[in-house]
């Protein structure tokens, strides 16, 4: 016979939500495995003795873990799923009939809390893998990647001169008779960057005022001409412009990002300015890193980076430290030069006629880099055979190398070998899964924030959850090894009795 269901609501119900979330589901695990009480004592200072209570601090961060596990960066649409899910709400600690916090109190939350309490989050589940035997320490791989920010190129605004605003501040003061100084509170909008600097974009502008564009868009022609040096983002002023090859020129972050080569496991994250090098952020990481390993009783003996991290600052900090760097060399340095041979116990450049080209002194370079000076003599260019083809435009022979000669070298030599190599392939297949985890699983295809801070604590909320997840799966993995060992011990145990038997029967 053909069954029908009959459904009409029920006044009154009997239902335990515990008794509805099997027992391997993971957010049950997740809330049988993780304790965030510390939560309310690092919190505590936030908050007034008076006033309507606030969310609990232990459910909003319950709330972002699952933003951030369920690859949903929108707050509004975090409560409407959660809403729906009884095994986050179990997870949450909230029955079936209870009203979900509202998506405006999450994002307020958000504001309030400082970046050193998510810090205090992923520290926390960072030591849970190091008890796990998931975290080596002794070798970590960094890279960094553009996340787009909640900025649109279309709203670019050309910045105002700095050195014309300070002028009008003086030229006030001189007029009123006023002796209290007055200072720029703010620069923002206005163009800070040296001149030097401004030389190498003042083309971009001869073009703009020739042919002025009402949009300034991704999508414009002439998108490519903007210049972070002379153009920002009134909504978000933190939000730089930045390329990558292949890409569209757009508003974006830039994500920092260290991870244990032993099971992948992220040991740092940090949000910086999009239009900053890698190398420039090379030193702040290290000693973030080696402080969470050492607080961890582990520490870190060789880093692993990409060409981009290629700065003999960065060699001399790491060496000093005893950090051996594998990143391969880039930019200007040359292992070898053509016309001449270096001496590198001597410190002296040798030309193909015998000639020796000695050291100087030390220059610095308009971004004020510290280089080194070889100049060889007058008596031995002029009269030189090879003059025409060795140095053409000049009496002499100069040669300007980098003041951290040595450290490159190193480099460029452990770069060759045949470890190098193997390291190559190491870094490629640790860190570079791990970004495209995050950005296509854990909610950094792009940041829905405004400003750096809060870019920060997405990120690490980001990486948190990752830890998490690959934490939690450690424990799928031991009780699979139980199973196994159980399986094969009964096998054992039924052989046993039937060698027993045949042995008795005959």
């Amino acid at each position: 016979m053909q069954g029908r269901k009959n459904y009409s609501e029920k006044l009154f119900m009997n239902f335990q939500l515990s008794e509805r979330i099997p027992k391997d589901n993971f957010y049950r695990k997740l809330r049988e495995s993780l304790d965030l009480n510390s939560i309310y004592k690092e919190t505590r200072d936030l908050y007034g003795s008076t006033g309507n209570p606030s969310i609990d601090p232990v459910v909003f961060f319950k709330l972002m873990l699952t933003g951030y596990l369920e690859n949903i960066t929108s707050d509004r649409k975090l409560v409407d799923h959660c809403s729906m899910r009884m095994d986050i709400l179990y997870f949450l600690g909230y029955d079936i009939d209870e009203q979900l916090p509202w998506h405006s109190t999450i994002s307020r939350t958000r504001q309030l809390y400082p970046a050193a309490v998510f810090e205090a989050l992923f520290n926390k589940i960072f030591a849970l893998c190091v008890d796990k035997g998931m975290v080596s320490g002794h070798t970590q791989a960094m890279d960094s990647a553009p996340i787009k920010a909640n900025a649109s190129m279309e709203s670019l605004e050309l910045k105002r001169p700095f050195q014309s605003i300070e002028r009008h501040f003086e030229a006030v003061d001189t007029e009123s008779q006023n002796q209290t100084s007055t200072a720029v509170t703010s620069t923002v909008g206005l163009i800070t960057a040296p001149q030097h600097h401004l030389k190498r974009v003042k083309h971009i502008h001869d073009k703009l005022r020739k042919n002025p564009v009402g949009a300034s868009g991704a999508s414009h022609e002439k998108a490519q001409l903007f210049s972070n040096k002379t153009h920002y983002n009134p909504h978000d002023p933190d939000a730089r412009i930045s390329v990558k090859p292949g890409k569209a020129r757009k508003l974006n972050y830039h994500c920092s990002m260290a991870v244990d080569t032993g099971q992948g496991v992220i040991s740092h994250i940090q949000a910086d300015f999009a239009d900053g090098r890698d190398s420039q952020y090379l030193p702040a990481m290290t000693l973030q890193v080696q402080s969470r390993l050492k607080a961890n009783e582990l520490r870190m003996t060789e880093l692993l980076a990409d060409a981009g991290y290629s700065n003999g600052f960065s060699y001399e900090f790491l060496e000093l430290r005893n950090i051996t760097p594998w990143i391969p060399v880039f930019g200007k340095y040359k292992p070898e030069r053509e016309w001449v041979t270096y001496d590198r116990k001597e410190d002296v450049f040798t030309c193909t006629m015998g000639k020796t080209i000695p050291f100087k002194g030390f220059d610095l370079t308009s971004d004020g880099k510290l280089i080194k000076n070889y100049r060889a003599s007058k008596k031995d260019c002029i009269p030189c055979v090879l003059k025409e083809s060795c140095t053409p435009k000049s009496l002499f022979k100069r040669i300007f190398t980098t003041a951290f000669e040595d450290y490159y070298h190193r480099a460029y030599e452990r770069q060759v070998s045949r470890r190098g190599k193997r390291m190559k392939q190491v870094r490629q297949s640790t860190v570079e899964p791990v970004f495209g985890s995050l950005v296509h699983h854990y909610g950094l295809s792009k940041i829905n924030v405004l400003g750096k801070a809060s870019a920060h604590k997405v990120m690490l909320m980001a990486a948190t959850c990752f830890n998490l997840k690959k934490y939690l799966k450690t424990f799928k993995r031991k009780l699979t090894n139980s199973a196994a060992v159980e399986t094969v011990a009964h096998l054992i145990s039924a052989f046993l009795k039937s060698s027993i038997a045949f042995t008795l029967k005959f």
